[in-house]
């Protein structure tokens, strides 16, 4: 095994930043990471994937050890695009290092989480030594701020073939308003998306018995739609709601009845809902209304909750240790792959803060990342108890 001491957090994250990874591209970040596995003897498999109409990704499944328990830490080193370079201080892929802070494109999401976990792995295993009986693993997609297509819900599928079972599984997602510890995710709501376009007849609006106007038809759809007020708020779950995020005619002129009117919506739904329960409401909504429609409905997630018990209390007992502050468990934000992973084991949320995520000058203080190794390592110390 290579000394543990080589793996130095930053500078994995410094050389990660480095690989221009923007989703599906992989850039050369899977390489820099799995060379550091390799050294610290883990065993990777890596594991590309394509679909029709989808780009290949890259991935990478390594584990140390064949025992039980099993945990596993999962993330991705696909990014998103910076924008427009000069609007940042520095190049988005330098990596560089200014003021105490890490700064550069996935330093908060994620590259800087993967780094601190695979810098607390490789001390913890030094520390235990030969006689360690367990299994520790990452799970690194480079697909998750893309489709999600031929990310970890493939790579899950191959390690279900595999005869592979993880016990646990911490996503090092960005969780934290502020400040490493305030927040641990563990669950998350679901998401819909709908796609709405009534049909008509096209005409002149001086002779509309003449036409077939959908727009009347497409507002009584949104409006059935958005008239319901599906849940309240829970203990763990914000109440569920409908956005509509689009209505559009393509229509520039005004004596002109249109031949279709289209409108987007989308839900997000806690646990009280399935994908299929909420399809089947939008579906009968316009159906109540009639006439020559098309819905297309997308699921990309489901709402799931890992129930507060010993492992959601084991990691919140740890942070309250390393970092003084009390953390809440949420469920509140965006999707991420957990929803993937929750149909293998119990899986949680933990890592940086994420106050610059996805924006210009992403960047995270190095004290943070200091924090964030000593919780994991930490973490995994008491998980192997």
């Amino acid at each position: 095994m290579a000394n543990a001491a080589e793996v130095d957090a930053i500078e994995l994250a410094q050389a990660l930043i480095r690989c221009a990874s923007v989703t599906p591209a992989d850039a050369g970040a899977l390489d820099v990471l799995q060379a550091t596995l390799d050294g610290l003897g883990f065993e990777a498999h890596r594991l590309p994937f394509e679909a029709p109409g989808t780009a290949p990704v890259d991935n990478l499944y390594a584990r140390f050890g064949r025992g039980r328990p099993h945990f596993c830490f999962a993330g991705h080193t696909d990014v998103v695009p910076p924008g427009n370079h000069g609007a940042w201080a520095n190049d988005p892929f330098a990596g560089k290092i200014a003021d105490g802070m890490l700064l550069g494109r996935g330093a908060a999401d994620m590259k800087g989480a993967i780094a601190c976990f695979t810098a607390a792995a490789a001390r913890f295993l030094a520390a235990r030594g030969p006689g360690f009986e367990g299994s520790v693993s990452l799970l690194i997609t480079g697909d998750e701020e893309g489709p999600a297509v031929n990310g970890t819900k493939r790579m899950l599928d191959w390690l279900a073939e595999s005869g592979e079972v993880i016990d646990h599984c911490v996503v090092g997602e960005p969780t934290n308003p502020s400040r490493v510890g305030e927040m641990i995710k563990n669950g998350r709501r679901g998401s819909l998306n709908g796609r709405l376009t009534v049909k008509g007849v096209q005409g002149h609006v001086a002779y509309p018995h003449l036409a077939d106007n959908p727009v009347p038809r497409l507002l009584r759809m949104l409006s059935r739609l958005a008239e319901r007020r599906f849940d309240d708020a829970s203990a763990h779950f914000q109440a569920s709601n409908l956005e509509i995020t689009s209505v559009d005619v393509g229509n520039a002129a005004t004596n002109v009845i249109p031949a279709e009117a289209r409108a987007a919506f989308n839900i997000r739904f806690n646990v009280a809902h399935t994908g299929e329960s909420l399809s089947a409401w939008i579906r009968a909504q316009c159906e109540a209304v009639g006439g020559d429609y098309a819905l297309d409905v997308a699921v990309s997630g489901e709402a799931f909750l890992t129930e507060p018990g010993p492992f959601t209390e084991l990691l919140a007992g740890v942070i309250r240790e390393i970092t003084g502050l009390e953390p809440e468990l949420s469920t509140t934000g965006g999707t991420s792959d957990a929803r993937f992973i929750k149909d293998h084991c119990p899986v949680v949320e933990f890592g940086l803060a994420s106050t610059t995520m996805h924006k210009v000058d992403e960047r995270v203080p190095l004290a943070d990342m200091a924090l964030l190794e000593r919780v994991y390592r930490r973490l995994l110390e008491r998980y192997f108890a």
